[in-house]
């Protein structure tokens, strides 16, 4: 008997009309002839969620992305329909959607300008070697249309032209263009003719992002599985598109510790305890600001996680102690593999308790990496996580480890090809069974989360750190993290600047990258102005493989120790800046550093820029990235700026050279910034703050500026014991006017404010407190354009 064996591949296949259509209060369903079902789900005037199935029927719908904290709710919703299209209008959109074909255009409410349209749209194509489907989405791309986002891609900030993959991906020693590596965030904004919108394509399998590539003027994503599901976020503001999708995902849990902004060391690897005392002695006796101190893989027994080597540290907790009192924290790192070994008690419980994971057929997945073959926990399984979460309580409430670093969680597997699990090893994922074609791109973010939970169990009631460096979309609610193995290059100091940039615009601002660079071995110079950029970046660790030479602050020479010196002193003093910059990503989802393009995207010479950025508010910062320069040409956004250095005013909108040779970088502040600065500090906590520096930057006309403070660690600042502070500053030509509202039940330790007025156009003759005239002397007013005021005033007149 011979039979027809020939599958019918059917190639794309696309919705056909509608023949149905029915509301449920914000949810709106269109079902199409062929069982194609388009579910759009109004969440807030700005952001529409778009799920589909070819199949009649949705999967259970489940996120490990969309936080439960999210912002809902509309002012304004409502659908009509004409001859051809379906109309739903929001107060901020009209969304179109073709009887035809269920594509989609959205146009603006406000001045109905188009926004997005939907090119071929939702398409699919059936997937006969793992059943299910391939699912597609192509968009028109708009006329002068640029794309920004999709996490810790290694190239130039606008997306525009490019492909990437996204496939959580260990990638030793990567390179400039190198895709996929260590993150999954599939999220991306676009701009055209000023407006702004963003989309979240959360779906965990192996994704694709086409923006112009393969056809000129078409942008596209689509997935190796799961269903086409994705939220469309309009702003029209940049800033607000990422703050939308970082509230979508989910914002920080808490603030990080004072501690955690100071500056950390770590290396592949200090051991045993002698090297780590004499590590931290060196800072102590250079006087070079140190908080934290990290021990990798070589602090254990045999790689074994949650063990330590009674050779190298004999008594752990007694030197975590001594540690912590020359105000070191230790961090240790942990890694997914757990070795196979029955004399080993993690091992034998996983084992026992049935927690790790298995291939399709039922023999565990088997992997060898650091300590051997080791088996590794199921993540996606809550008694999974709970049970690991526990295994942090020696770490952290015996032996006093303030940090936990979560390092190979993509998972990384040695010696096989992908570097990862097989794809039919099996998840639980949430009671929702599947491969690791599913699992994979969350993997590292449960893990992460199972160590967030462990630590902030046993660190109560001070608040947990962690890092990881696997991630996907909403990783940033537990963790910090740092952009993985790079490389000791001049190129790669440009890629750490890109990445710190594009992870901030991606909704994950606690970001760094291992200062000097992980592989290979810098030079003075080149270490001196990578310090420079990282005293920038919300994580500021020097970390490097060792096997290559040393690389802390003083490995390099006095003249490099002495410029590292300055510039980690310079962090320091910043902390008050920095922290409250931490408070506004935490409160409101607003970035930490800031491309110039989402400072400024009305300037069209900002789409383009990748070295310059924004730290916090009022701080411009651009990294030299090349040996041997004595300065570097850089574009300043409008406004005026002050050079940080020498107080000069420069008018932004421009290019302008800018002289930094090494013991410099170019920085400059906004006029009319209020910069809060503390005294320099060895560690988090040496010194009572007596008095709060502000730095105030003249300008004609006004500005407004926060500092943000609370203990520095603990809750209380959740029940409303913090202090904020808000400064409002009026520049007259005879005149200076500062404003102050303070909210808030901190009460700061220092009594006073020391104000250092930059760039006043006229000599002081009289200043009034709160209407009252008050003396040069009871100011300290001198020479250096210094005086001190009392913390609480409400109004300060500086006057010519």
């Amino acid at each position: 008997m011979i039979l027809n064996t020939e599958l019918e591949y059917k190639g794309n296949l696309f919705p056909s009309k509608i023949i149905k259509y029915e509301k449920n209060l914000n949810v709106l369903s269109f079902t199409a002839e062929n069982g194609v079902i388009l579910e759009i789900t109004v969440r807030r005037d700005s952001v529409l969620r778009f799920r589909f199935t070819t199949t009649g029927i949705f999967e259970n719908d489940f996120s490990y992305a969309i936080t439960k904290y999210a912002s809902r709710g509309y002012n304004h919703l409502e659908v009509t329909e004409d001859k051809d299209h379906y109309i739903i209008t929001t107060a901020k959109l009209i969304c179109h959607i073709s009887k035809l074909d269920l594509r989609s255009s959205i146009y603006d409410a406000v001045d109905k300008t188009l926004i997005c349209e939907d090119e071929l749209g939702f398409h699919w194509e059936e997937s006969y070697e793992f059943g299910g489907d391939v699912v597609k989405m192509s968009k028109t791309a708009q006329p002068g249309e640029s794309y920004y986002g999709l996490g810790d891609k290694p190239v130039d900030n606008n997306l525009k032209g490019k492909r990437f993959e996204n496939w959580v991906t260990d990638s030793y020693a990567y390179g400039r263009d190198t895709d996929p590596i260590y993150k999954t965030i599939p999220f991306y904004t676009a701009l055209h003719n000023k407006k702004s919108y963003g989309i979240f394509f959360d779906n965990t399998f192996r994704s694709f992002f086409d923006f112009c590539s393969e056809r000129r003027n078409i942008t596209s994503f689509w997935a190796h599985g799961g269903e086409m599901n994705y939220y469309f976020i309009y702003g029209p503001e940049m800033s607000e598109v990422v703050a939308n999708y970082t509230d979508l995902t989910g914002k920080p849990h808490e603030m990080p510790a004072l501690w955690v902004l100071g500056y950390h060391q770590c290396k592949w690897s200090y051991y045993p305890e002698s090297n780590v005392k004499e590590i931290t002695s060196k800072f102590r006796e250079l006087k070079i600001p140190c908080d934290a101190i990290y021990l990798d893989i070589d602090y254990m027994e045999g790689f074994r996680c949650f063990t330590w080597s009674k050779e190298y540290f004999p008594d752990p907790k007694r030197m975590v102690k001594e540690l912590a009192d020359d105000g070191f924290k230790t961090i240790v790192i942990i890694d997914p593999g757990i070795k196979i070994d029955m004399e080993y008690s993690v091992f034998k419980e996983g084992l026992d308790k049935d927690y790790f994971c298995k291939r399709a057929d039922g023999p565990y997945m088997k992997g060898k990496v650091w300590p051997g073959e080791c088996y590794f926990p199921d993540f996606t399984r809550p008694e999974v996580r709970e049970w690991w979460s526990d295994l942090f309580k020696e770490l952290i409430e015996d032996i006093g480890v303030k940090g936990v670093w979560n390092d190979m969680n993509e998972p990384a597997v040695m010696d096989v090809p992908g570097k990862s699990f097989p794809d039919d090893v099996r998840h639980d994922y949430e009671g929702n069974p599947c491969s690791h074609r599913k699992a994979h791109n969350v993997y590292g973010m449960q893990m992460a989360r199972a160590t967030y939970q462990g630590l902030k169990k046993f660190s109560y009631p001070k608040r947990p750190f962690v890092i990881t460096r696997a991630a996907y979309s909403g990783t940033q609610r537990y963790t910090s993290s740092w952009t993985g193995d790079n490389v000791a290059s001049w190129d790669h100091l440009t890629i750490a600047n890109l990445q710190a940039q594009r992870m901030c615009m991606s909704g994950f601002s606690f970001i760094g990258s291992d200062i000097g660079g992980f592989a290979e071995q810098p030079n003075g110079e080149l270490y001196a102005r990578w310090i420079q950029l990282g005293i920038f970046h919300p994580f500021c660790r020097t970390h490097s493989s060792g096997d290559h030479g040393d690389q802390e602050p003083w490995a390099f020479g006095d003249t490099i120790t002495d410029v590292v010196r300055k510039f980690i002193e310079l962090r320091y003093q910043l902390l008050p800046y920095l922290y409250t910059a931490f408070w506004r990503y935490a409160d409101e989802g607003i970035p930490i550093l800031k491309s110039l393009v989402l400072y400024d995207q009305e300037d069209t010479q900002t789409h383009y820029r990748n070295d310059e950025f924004i730290f916090g508010e009022k701080i411009l910062a651009c990294p030299v990235t090349g040996p041997n320069q004595k300065g570097r040409r850089m574009y300043i956004p409008r406004g005026k700026w002050y050079n940080f250095w020498t107080d000069e005013v420069v008018k932004g909108g421009q290019e302008h050279w800018v002289d930094a040779d090494l013991d410099s970088m170019p920085i400059f502040v906004k006029e009319g910034a209020i910069i809060p600065k503390y005294p320099i500090q060895q560690y988090v906590g040496e010194k009572a703050i007596n008095e709060l520096l502000l730095d105030v930057y003249y300008k004609l006309g006004k500005e407004s500026s926060m500092v943000f403070e609370d203990a520095g660690d603990g809750y209380d600042y959740i029940k409303g014991r913090y202090s904020q502070r808000d400064f409002k500053l009026q520049g007259k030509k005879d005149e200076l006017i500062i404003q102050q509202h303070k909210s808030g039940k901190y009460i700061t330790t220092y009594k006073t404010f020391k104000l250092k007025l930059h760039g006043l156009p006229f000599k002081i003759s009289k200043i009034e407190v709160d209407n009252v005239e008050i003396p040069f002397k009871v100011l300290k007013i001198n020479g250096d354009n210094t005086l001190v005021v009392t913390k609480d005033f409400t109004e300060l007149h500086i006057m010519a």
